[in-house]
C-alpha cells in the first residue's frame, strides 16, 4: 500500500481525529451482537452536524513518523469515500468526501479491508476544503448494517422531532408531598435541561399499589403509569444523564421521613430505568 506523500499529509494533520479500533478480520470488519448500543449511536447522532453514509473507495496509508499521536499497533489512513446518503445536515456535499482514521493493525501490520465498505461517519465538515471531514468522535466511523441503519434513522427522527426531549444537564429539586391517606403522595423531581425548557419526573403513591412514575418534557403532566420504554430518545435522556445521587440541597422535602421517601423514589426511577450501556470508547 503506497504511503499519502508528506505535503498532503502535513495539510491532512490539521483536520484529524483518531478513529478507535473497529472490529476485524481477514474478511473485513463485523458486527457482534451487543458490540454497539442504542446510547452508542445516540451519542455520536447527538454530537455530529452531519451524518453521512458512504462507501470506501480508497484507504491511502501515511507515514507513522508523520502520523501525531498515532497508538502503538495502528497505522494512519487516509480515506477516499463515495457518497451514498447525507441522513443529517446542511452542507453541502459532492459526489465523494475524504477524511482520516487511524485503524489496527494485524500481527502482518495490515489493517482491515475496508474498500467497498459501507460506514456511517459522524462529522462536521471542514472550513474552506469542500469534501473534507473531521470526525466528532475517535469511533465516530462505524459499519453500516441495515439493522443499524434502521436503529440510526429512528433516533435522528427523534432527535429532530418537535417534541424531542431536551439534554438533562442535572437535578434540580426533589420534592415528596403526602396524601390525605395513609400510603399516598407524591414526588416531584424537577430536572434542568441544556435549554432550560421544562423536564419533569412524578412518582405517585396510593395505598396499597406499588408507587407509578412517569416524566414530561413539557408544561404539561407527566403520563404517570408509562415510563419511557428502553432505547427510545426519551430513555437515552434519562438512564444516560441522571446523575446516580441528587446533589446536596436539592431535596426540599419537609421532613427527614419526607425527604428519604423522595430520594428513595429517585433511586426507584433509576432502577427501573436500568443501566445507560455504552461499549464505545
Amino acid at each position: 500500500m503506497p504511503l499519502i506523500s508528506r505535503p498532503l499529509a502535513a495539510v491532512l494533520a490539521g483536520t484529524y481525529l483518531a478513529l478507535a479500533p473497529l472490529a476485524a478480520s481477514a474478511q473485513g470488519p463485523l458486527e457482534t451482537p451487543g458490540e454497539v448500543t442504542y446510547a452508542d449511536i445516540a451519542d455520536l447522532a447527538d454530537s455530529a452536524g452531519l451524518v453521512v453514509q458512504v462507501q470506501i473507495a480508497k484507504m491511502t496509508r501515511i507515514e507513522n513518523e508523520r502520523a501525531r499521536g498515532l497508538t502503538p499497533g495502528h497505522g494512519r489512513f487516509y480515506i477516499e469515500a463515495q457518497t451514498r446518503a447525507l441522513l443529517v445536515g446542511k452542507a453541502p456535499l459532492g459526489e465523494s468526501v475524504r477524511y482520516l482514521v487511524d485503524l489496527p493493525l494485524d500481527a502482518k501490520g495490515k489493517p482491515a479491508k475496508l474498500k467497498k465498505q459501507v460506514v456511517f461517519l459522524f462529522a462536521r465538515a471542514v472550513p474552506g476544503r469542500p469534501g473534507e471531514l473531521q470526525l466528532v468522535w475517535p469511533t465516530a466511523q462505524q459499519i453500516s448494517t441495515p439493522a443499524r441503519e434502521a436503529r440510526l434513522r429512528s433516533i435522528l427522527q427523534a432527535l429532530v422531532a418537535p417534541d424531542a426531549p431536551a439534554k438533562i444537564t442535572g437535578v434540580r429539586e426533589l420534592l415528596f408531598v403526602p396524601g390525605n391517606l395513609a400510603g399516598q403522595g407524591e414526588t416531584q423531581i424537577f430536572l434542568n435541561t441544556h435549554d432550560n425548557s421544562a423536564a419533569s419526573i412524578t412518582v405517585k403513591h396510593e395505598q396499597g399499589q406499588a408507587p407509578a412514575w412517569g416524566v414530561s418534557f413539557s408544561e404539561l403532566v407527566a403520563d404517570v403509569g408509562h415510563p419511557p420504554e428502553p432505547d427510545t430518545l426519551e430513555w437515552y435522556r434519562l438512564a444516560c444523564f441522571l446523575p446516580k445521587t441528587p446533589p446536596a440541597g436539592a431535596n426540599v422535602s419537609g421532613s427527614f421521613e419526607e425527604q428519604q421517601r423522595a430520594l428513595s423514589d429517585y433511586r426507584m426511577v433509576l432502577n427501573q430505568l436500568g443501566p445507560c450501556t455504552r461499549t464505545l470508547k
